[in-house]
Order: C-alpha cells, then structure tokens, then sequence
C-alpha cells in the first residue's frame, strides 16, 4: 500500500514515516528541494519534488495511492510574508482533497486540531483547521480527520518545531539570566485572582503515540467519516509543563503569576516579529486549555501511551537541535 503524504518534512510527518514504514507501507512524500535532507529514512520513500501550491507535482505525488495524509500546519502566522493558515492549512487540504478525488485517492486522512471550530474570536490556526475539516467532509472521500492535543517528543534536528524545545529557548532562555537565581516563568491568569495562575492543562500527547494512531486508522474501516481526538491519558497543568521542562534542562524557575490581559496586549503588538516567543493567538489558545479522554481509542488500538515526564523529556539536554 502506498500512502501520499503532504508536510512529511515536518515534526509528526517524520514519525508518521517511521510507523508507515515499519507497517510494510511505502510513503511517497512531497518535498521541497530545500528540504530533501529532512526526510526520514528516504531510502525507504519516494520522493516528488514540489509544493502544495503546485497542482501538477501534487498530481505526481497522489497518482498511484492508496491514501493520503495531509498534516501542513503553522506554529505562527507571518500575514507580511504571505504565511498564513488560511493559504496553508485550509487552501492547502483543499487542494489536495480536489487533487485526491480527480486521480483516484478515496483515502483521506487529515490531521486537525482539538479545539478546532468556527467561532469567530477563535484563533486563525483553529478557523483554518475547522474550514480544512469542513472541505474534506464535503467531499466523496472516505475522510477520517485526527484532532490531537499539545504534542511533544524529540523533533529530531532540521529545525523542526517542538512546544517543549520551543518554551525551553523562547522562553525560559530568550534572554540572559543568572544562572544562581530562579527564572521568573510567567503562570498566567485571567481575570483578577492570581491563584488561578497556572492552573490551565494540556492532554500532552507524544508524536509517535499520533503516528501511531494514523496508521492504525488507515486499516480501520470504522473511522470512515469519523474525527478522533486524541491526547495523553493524563491532563498537565502549565506550571507542571514548565517546571518539568526546567528540572531536564537543569535550571531554577519560580512561576510568577502574570495578568492574561497585560501579555496579550504585548504579544498584540509584538507578534509580527519573528524574535517575539510568541502570538496573541498562541497565548489566547494555551490559556484556553486542550483536553479530551483519548483512553477508549488507546485501548482499542492497544497502544500504550508514552507518558509526559522529565524521563521522556531527556531529549530537551541534546545539543545542536
């Protein structure tokens, strides 16, 4: 079985060949030229060279598949270069899905978001993942979309985006801070008590867990027409993923309960710089919380969960990521 796969360069793209692979299927990635060194195990892959926003390196690319998996998302939109979710994560699977059903693929797996809807003062990263959702299921293709949590585990070098390595460098090392003193981390809160600082949680899910799950949907009739939402088996506070993050990396934090509407006003203003650690939408979206029970799709799929702690974090203390 041969198995399209569009962002797999990326983060849960490399993994997601690893398991493919391992299961006896032979992926055929869409590859940018500049990007051929980051393709894992490329013995094993064919490779079409191209873009999603080239038709015809797409139709190459789908041609001869059984399925197709779409997984193209952005961290953060920079609307001033022309990066943004709505040309990439929407217009992106769109394409493909159009693309898909004109050469023969039925198959159709997209990865989503857990907490993608259509409300209007959601962020642009959740509207372009419930309009991606939306396209496929008016389409004829056999559709399954995967809704994971925060994901973290090693990115495995070529500058691949990770939220544990990303808070780690953008935040508790964005700038210089003696080493004797604890790191004043922010624990937001919104509203007016301080003691809800920190208090929002994450359904951590490892990228090998999502990989794992993908394959094991393309042999599941059941999830025809289904979307899944998948997260770690247990919900992690902010300050837990903070101070976690620290005590690998061997530094001292104190969480220091910081005002939502402060932060967000700067990160309103600051978040067209790429050097700022993050969005306003960004923010919005973490303070919000990312939960689900993902326990019967474990089961189901008799996968056992690889767990959030500083043991599977080990991968925050490698050099040159």
């Amino acid at each position: 079985m041969k198995v399209a796969l569009i962002g797999g360069t990326g983060y849960v793209g490399s993994y997601i060949i690893d398991e493919l692979i391992e299961n006896n299927f032979t992926p055929r990635i869409l590859v940018r030229k500049e990007s051929h060194s980051k393709v894992i195990q490329p013995d094993k892959c064919e490779m079409i060279n191209g873009d999603v926003e080239d038709e015809d390196a797409l139709r190459e690319t789908l041609s001869g598949c059984d399925a197709v998996i779409y997984l193209i998302a952005l961290i953060r939109e920079f609307p001033a270069k022309k990066i943004t979710n709505e040309r990439f994560q929407f217009r992106g699977s769109e394409r493909v899905a159009k693309i898909a059903a004109e050469v023969g693929v039925k198959r159709y797996l997209l990865m989503s978001a857990l907490g993608a809807n259509p409300n209007p003062s959601s962020s642009n990263y959740m509207n372009a993942k419930h309009l991606s959702e939306q396209c496929i299921k008016n389409t004829d293709l056999n559709w399954t979309i995967i809704r994971p949590s925060s994901l973290f585990g090693d990115p495995r070098g070529q500058g691949r985006p990770e939220f544990c390595m990303m808070l780690d460098k953008l935040m508790l090392n964005l700038l210089p801070f003696p080493s004797f003193l604890p790191f004043p981390a922010p624990a937001f809160f919104q509203g007016v008590n301080p003691l809800e600082a920190g208090k929002y949680s994450l359904s951590m899910i490892h990228a090998k867990d999502v990989a794992s799950i993908f394959i094991k949907c393309l042999n599941d009739d059941d999830t025809i027409n289904s979307t899944l939402e998948i997260g770690g088996l247990k919900e992690i506070s902010w300050t837990e993923i903070v101070t976690s993050i620290a005590k690998v990396t061997g530094q001292k934090v104190i969480m220091v309960p910081a005002p939502f509407g402060v932060v967000a006003t700067i990160a309103g203003l600051l978040d067209r710089f790429s050097w700022f650690p993050a969005g306003r939408e960004q923010l919005e979206d973490l303070v919000k919380g990312n939960v689900c029970d993902s326990s019967e799709i474990f089961k189901k799929y008799q996968i056992d969960p690889i767990p959030f702690n500083t043991k599977n974090l080990s991968y925050l203390n490698t050099k040159g990521q």
